[in-house]
């Protein structure tokens, strides 16, 4: 296994476990300042939309201060959808290296997010697409695409959920 490959993968699990234990400060330094988050939904001929700006999205966040939104209404207790904060345990499972271009390397794995609240435990599934920018020795989140398999949510979706 090379040693980038070990990198990418520690990199994508400390970002999964910072969200497990709710360190949020932590958790956004994993991010670059020009990230893209996005969540897009599934239509109604189960196709993912592909534009957020005219089509429905489940989360967009076009840079890293929409995150840092989100994380100041969680620990504000400025969320009602996030009182109280759910308990999660997040997996990360085959992460495949898709295109190495130097300064970014672009990833493509699978999460599944149990998430207990409410003495329900919900679970979420999915694809995450990935870019990783290297910067130094470590990597920074630079795009997110996170493709939510689940049918059916019952609830408001937050970051933590995946």
């Amino acid at each position: 296994m090379s040693n980038d490959y070990q990198k990418i993968c520690a990199a994508l699990y400390r970002e999964a476990r910072l969200l497990d234990e709710r360190q949020w400060e932590e958790w956004l330094a994993c991010y670059a300042e020009d990230v893209t988050y996005w969540m897009p939904a599934w239509d109604d001929d189960d196709q993912l939309t592909d534009d957020h700006e005219s089509q429905i999205s489940l989360m967009y966040y076009p840079n890293r201060g929409g995150l840092e939104d989100r994380v100041f209404r969680i620990k504000t207790e400025r969320s009602g959808a996030s009182m109280p904060e759910p308990r999660t345990s997040h997996s990360v499972a085959n992460v495949e290296v898709l295109a190495d271009r130097g300064d970014e390397v672009e990833v493509r794995y699978n999460f599944h997010t149990l998430s207990h609240r409410y003495k329900t435990t919900d679970s979420f599934f999915g694809t995450m697409f990935v870019t990783l920018r290297k910067t130094g020795d470590d990597f920074l989140i630079a795009c997110k695409k996170i493709v939510l398999k689940n049918d059916y949510i019952r609830q408001v979706l937050d970051v933590y959920h995946v």
